[in-house]
Formats: C-alpha cells, sequence, structure tokens
C-alpha cells in the first residue's frame, strides 16, 4: 500500500521480490478489506491470480 498525501489517493500494487519498496505491505486478507479514508480513492493495480480456476469452460 502507497499512498499520496497531495492527492488524497492510495494504491495497492503486487508484492515484487528483490524490488526497492517503497509504502507499507500488507498480507492479501487485509489488503482485500482496505477502505481509503473518507474523500481519498483507492486504486487497486494488484494481479489476481486464481489458485482453483477452470483450465477452460466447457
Amino acid at each position: 500500500m502507497s499512498f499520496a498525501y497531495q492527492d488524497r489517493s492510495v494504491w495497492m500494487d503486487d508484492l515484487v521480490n528483490g524490488a526497492e519498496r517503497t509504502g507499507y505491505t500488507m498480507c492479501a486478507d487485509h489488503a482485500d478489506r482496505m477502505i481509503p479514508p473518507l474523500g481519498w480513492t483507492l486504486t487497486d493495480r494488484r494481479t489476481v491470480t486464481r489458485l482453483f480456476a477452470p483450465l477452460s469452460v466447457a
């Protein structure tokens, strides 16, 4: 989770191993329940990977 006070915005990005980290690290459960302050926008830029997604639809 990162934020910009001047823009009143919060955004979520994927964790990347070895990358320079800015902001705060959150587990998926807490990130999924994140609610920004009143008047702020939240942008979720995380990619979603389903563990048990079907390979094809019949």
